[in-house]
């Protein structure tokens, strides 16, 4: 007796996951957000943030492996003169612009950035942040297509 027939065959294609760009872009941002948090968290508590990721190498006898690799992670927050802490957030790139001519938010003192990032989280869910987004993104596709 054959083992197939024991099974239910039939005729099937898997569905192609469909990826909303503006939902990617999201995640995206939230995904930088929450890794400028912990490098907050752990400025303020006086630890070093190393967030490592996977990248994949030839060991000796010529094989690709994965092999954990610190991860460089630009800062978003700055000084002022006046020692006033300032928060950034970069895209595709570009600085993203809160309102004209405003790519900054004011802190204060670094203690602050981690809720203040939060509240940034939460304008990037409820889709405030959408139009910012897009906008870097097709420029930074412009750019790209300039130097193909």
């Amino acid at each position: 007796m054959s083992h197939l027939k024991a099974l239910k065959l039939t005729s099937a294609v898997p569905a192609r996951a469909t990826v909303d760009p503006v939902q990617r872009a999201r995640e995206k941002m939230i995904a930088a957000l929450a890794e400028q948090k912990q490098m907050a968290e752990a400025k303020i508590a006086g630890q070093v943030f190393t967030p490592t990721h996977i990248v994949r190498k030839k060991n000796a006898e010529g094989i690709r492996v994965d092999v954990e690799a610190p991860k460089r992670v630009r800062q978003g927050w700055f000084t002022d003169g006046n020692s006033k802490v300032f928060f950034a957030i970069r895209y595709a790139g570009k600085p993203i612009e809160f309102a004209k001519d405003k790519n900054a938010i004011e802190v204060g003192e670094l203690a602050a950035l981690p809720k203040i990032i939060d509240t940034l989280i939460e304008a990037v869910r409820s889709g405030e942040l959408d139009t910012q987004l897009t906008a870097a993104a097709v420029e930074r596709g412009k750019m790209l297509r300039k130097s193909a």
